[in-house]
């Protein structure tokens, strides 16, 4: 039984950073910090990630407990990350924890905040909250935010992201024809679990708490896998007792439009190329994990 989902971000992902990191660039730290403070009353705009973070504690009023905490992580100063608390409660985020770090790269509290998830803009810190085990995607700017929708919808594709990456790099390997033949054979030997299993499982958890069927929570799997392929996929699935409500099977299909048709509030793949396809549609976190990113 997980107590409560939490979800370390950015406060680039959060917040439109754009113009200050502008500065940061091409003015230096200097400049950068005089430009945060002379601005710290002025609320930032909403980042890549700030609907889905506003949707994920909305479940807390839904719920009428706090079931969902969001963390942020900033390589900003105390002093200057005083405009990024204001923009939250501008916002009225319920956002109370968070760590400044001043230039070093937050992902070392990651784990102590025992997070599930953590979004960045930052690839190199992505990596390394992989590693350290923790779910992690680099939040892509999306050229399409998702329309406003009472419930979150999450998808995720399958093989580096919720399952180990055991059957793409057969695949990488020896081709599809070896891929499909592989898992015939395995269809009854679950896959191991990818680095998402952890926060699809947490979620379900939240999911639970609602009456069946009633749950503002919809969860989509996502794959370029096709049948006979599939089969190992939901006896997969089956195993963990975890439950997918929408399941994707697209045999190599172009994602972006079933993820519009879905309305996801965010897409999380391992391939760089379905990111920047799905980014034209949905909010988008790409994965850093598996034998494609190798």
């Amino acid at each position: 039984m997980v107590d409560k989902l939490v979800i370390a971000i950015s406060s680039r992902a959060l917040f439109d950073l754009e113009d200050s990191h502008q500065v940061y660039e091409e003015q230096g730290l200097d400049a950068y910090q005089k430009y945060q403070i002379a601005r710290e009353d002025d609320p930032l705009g909403p980042g890549d990630a700030f609907n889905l973070v506003k949707k994920l504690l909305h479940l807390n009023e839904l719920l009428d407990q706090s079931r969902v905490e969001v963390i942020l992580l900033s390589r900003n100063s105390a002093d200057t990350g005083l405009r990024v608390f204001n923009s939250i409660q501008h916002y009225d985020l319920s956002i109370t924890r968070a760590a400044f770090c001043s230039g070093d790269s937050p992902y070392r509290y990651i784990a102590a905040f025992g997070s599930h998830l953590f979004l960045s803009t930052d690839g190199a810190d992505v990596r390394k909250a992989l590693e350290s085990g923790v779910a992690a995607a680099t939040i892509l700017p999306s050229k399409t935010p998702s329309e406003l929708d009472e419930i979150l919808k999450i998808a995720f594709d399958g093989d580096a992201v919720l399952f180990s990456d055991e059957a793409e790099q057969v695949y990488k390997a020896d081709g599809l024809a070896a891929f499909t033949a592989s898992e015939i054979t395995a269809a009854n030997e679950p896959l191991s679990g990818g680095p998402f299993k952890p926060f699809l499982a947490a979620l379900q958890q939240i999911q639970m708490q609602f009456p069946v069927g009633e749950a503002p929570i919809r969860t989509c799997l996502v794959t370029a896998r096709s049948a006979p392929a599939h089969e190992r996929v939901v006896k997969t699935l089956r195993a963990w007792n975890i439950r997918i409500d929408e399941s994707l099977f697209l045999g190599g299909l172009d994602k972006g439009a079933f993820l519009k048709a879905f309305n996801a509030d965010v897409f999380f793949d391992d391939q760089q190329g379905h990111c920047e396809s799905a980014r034209n549609h949905v909010a988008t976190g790409h994965v850093p994990h598996g034998v494609a990113n190798n």
